[in-house]
């Protein structure tokens, strides 16, 4: 734990406003990246000191949020500022010993030819009836938060706007184009191009392929979101006055965040307020359930934390979370494959689902979802594809009611959502054994929250 990392400190607490003792700090390295909440409404010049008599450096402040990230290569930073309020992932990694790059949960699968007619996830939402009345407002905008957009893919070249992109990877936004473009994942640009892929009858068309998308780069080169990347950017996003971000992720290096543990505390608390923040800016959150076949309401355990290090099986509870998924004012989103069925893998809850979209799922007939990556054309199935279906869905009803405030839009597209009851079998093996239970009614339950994004009705009701 970074905990560990604090022993042997030599430094002690300074005075507020005193100037550090260099004697006093000491410079052995690595220099690691910290996340720092302080109370809210704490000055920037109040937080910088704190943060310089504890021996590190400020990158970033946000007192929007009373929420900084700093860097310092003295072990005993987290002793100084306390382990109730500071956390590095960084430091858990080196104390784990392992660091090994993140897996990514998606599937990619090379298709042989690219056609529209491909995209069954698309007519099973009703999007190219929705492209008869309108395919979205320029004066959209859905942030990719993710692995980076590619800025020259001819689906995407006319929806991207590179001035409102940025990226997040020191936790402060840097709008360099090299600092939001893709290197080592097409991800982000499969995401892009189901939200807005061009409707020009060549390559994929997206949900809503008349609104603007911007690049926001939070997965590092191994793989990783760690929470100074996200809220990085959900704050820019804010600052930006999107409309709409898409997050197809869980936040490193839990699976569950449980609110007990001191760091992982600190990590809910940074990312809720940053969450909250951005909502509070009319900016709607939208988010991938995950892959893990999980009951978010009863998770029970975590097998796969931390993902940075030796993953040890704990139990959890209803204090632990997804993050961003399970925060309120998020729309948290499950898949299904062709057949409007939850698709194996997708994690569920109720409570913790509010609508659901096309995810895929590669042992049914139709498998993944069609869209762009760098490199051209893929299938992809998860959770993280069924989440850009219905922020593009949000997309087209935050067209059609451009005042629509962010939570007045989250609500809107529950209501909009087809009913999909609970299957009276979920037997997908034929094993004789349900692979999971469904709980709640009709209209709502664990499997399907409100039911399946609809982007028809988004632009008729």
């Amino acid at each position: 734990m970074t905990t560990l990392l604090a022993a042997g400190c030599l430094a002690a607490s300074l005075p507020a406003g005193a100037e550090p003792d260099v004697a006093t700090c000491i410079q052995p390295g690595p220099v690691l990246r910290y996340l720092v909440v302080f109370s809210q409404f704490t000055t920037a010049e109040a937080a910088n000191s704190e943060i310089t008599e504890a021996c590190g450096t400020t990158t970033v402040y946000y007192p929007e949020i009373g929420v900084a990230v700093a860097t310092s290569p003295d072990p005993g930073f987290l002793k100084h500022i306390g382990p109730q309020r500071a956390y590095s992932a960084q430091a858990e990694s080196i104390a784990k010993r392992s660091a090994k790059r993140k897996k990514d949960d998606t599937e990619l699968l090379r298709p042989a030819g690219v056609r529209s007619g491909e995209q069954w996830d698309m007519d099973l939402i009703k999007a190219p009836a929705a492209h008869e009345i309108t395919t979205g407002s320029k004066s959209v905008v859905v942030g990719v938060l993710d692995s980076g957009v590619d800025a020259r893919h001819p689906d995407l070249v006319s929806a991207l706007a590179p001035e409102l992109s940025a990226g997040c990877l020191t936790g402060k936004p840097d709008t360099s184009p090299s600092a939001w473009i893709p290197t080592t994942s097409a991800h982000g640009t499969h995401v892009a191009g189901t939200i807005a892929a061009a409707d020009d009858g060549r390559g994929t068309t997206g949900v809503a392929p008349g609104v603007r998308i911007a690049s926001v780069k939070v997965v590092d080169d191994d793989g990783f979101i760690y929470p100074e990347y996200a809220v990085c950017g959900f704050m820019w996003a804010a600052a930006q006055g999107m409309t709409i971000t898409n997050n197809s992720y869980f936040i490193d290096p839990y699976l569950f965040t449980c609110q007990s543990e001191p760091g992982q505390r600190v990590v809910y608390e940074a990312v809720r307020r940053a969450v909250d923040y951005a909502t509070s800016r009319n900016v709607l959150t939208v988010a991938a359930a995950g892959n893990n076949a999980a009951d978010l309401s009863r998770p029970g355990r975590d097998s796969l934390s931390p993902t940075n290090g030796d993953a040890q099986t704990r139990p959890v509870d209803s204090t632990c979370v997804v993050l961003p998924a399970q925060l309120k004012n998020v729309v948290g989103v499950s898949a299904v494959e062709s057949t409007k069925t939850k698709a194996g893998y997708s994690s569920y809850g109720l409570g913790a689902i509010d609508v659901t979209a096309p995810g895929g799922d590669r042992r049914t007939p139709t498998g993944c979802v069609l869209s762009t990556v760098p490199s051209g054309y893929d299938y992809s199935c998860g959770t993280s594809m069924a989440a850009p279906h219905a922020a593009g869905v949000a997309a087209l009803i935050a067209s059609t009611h451009p005042e629509t405030d962010a939570v007045s839009l989250g609500r809107m597209l529950n209501a909009q959502a087809e009913t999909l009851a609970c299957p009276a079998d979920y037997d997908l093996n034929g094993t004789g054994v349900q692979d999971a239970f469904c709980t709640g009614y009709s209209e709502y339950n664990s499997f399907y929250g409100h039911g399946l994004v609809d982007a028809l009705a988004a632009v008729t009701k």
